[in-house]
């Protein structure tokens, strides 16, 4: 069975990590849902150059092109398609990661908040039991960060900062990227080959 993972862009710094999830998670063969904030779309066309689309199909065929995904193994959603399957727990993905995680989705998560489908898909994955993954970049953190942060751990989800290791020697910023990057695939089980396990 093809395991399926939803994917939220929101409006941190670090659309490099989101894209590249994205990619591999493709090349990998699961079937990826994609979402983003009004916000990614900045940052994507700030960090990467990338125009977002802001039509769900448009971005659906943008990312299929990018990345060579086959038919149907890639569904791009609106943030307010409350027909989207993962607004329910009937349908719930796999695994959700909001990648990049601004503090401010982090809170409304934290707050038990679904505004819209970024932080409903959260909600019903936290609620289903299955495996919620948030990538904050934020420096530094405040309480409040780290107070939401600990009660959405101790709510079962996974708070996986983008703290590259170096003892890969990284030549490049994509060296970096694909770091943490396999931190992510790793807690989803895909796998991949982006660097060296440490001892080998």
């Amino acid at each position: 069975m093809t395991q399926t993972v939803a994917v939220a862009f929101t409006g941190a710094s670090g659309m490099p990590y989101g894209v590249r999830l994205v990619e591999c998670l493709l090349k990998a063969g699961v079937r990826v849902w994609l979402i983003y904030s009004q916000a990614a779309q900045i940052v994507a066309r700030q960090e990467m150059d990338l125009v977002l689309p802001a039509q769900p199909r448009e971005a659906q065929r943008l990312f299929a092109e990018m990345f060579g995904a086959a038919d149907d193994q890639l569904r791009v959603f609106g943030r307010d398609d409350w027909n989207a399957p993962l607004a329910s727990g009937s349908n719930p993905p796999d695994a959700y990661v909001i990648c990049p995680c601004t503090m401010g989705t982090l809170a409304e998560v934290a707050a038990g908040m679904a505004r819209d489908l970024v932080t409903r898909g959260a909600d019903v994955v936290l609620k289903e039991g299955r495996k919620l993954i948030l990538v904050p970049r934020e420096t530094p953190f405040s309480a409040i960060h780290l107070e939401n942060m600990l009660k959405l751990t101790r709510a079962g989800a996974v708070i996986l900062p983008p703290n590259p290791g170096f003892y890969h020697h990284p030549r490049d910023v994509q060296g970096v990227v694909d770091f943490v990057v396999a931190r992510i695939l790793d807690q989803l089980d895909v796998p991949h080959q982006l660097m060296a396990r440490w001892g080998e």
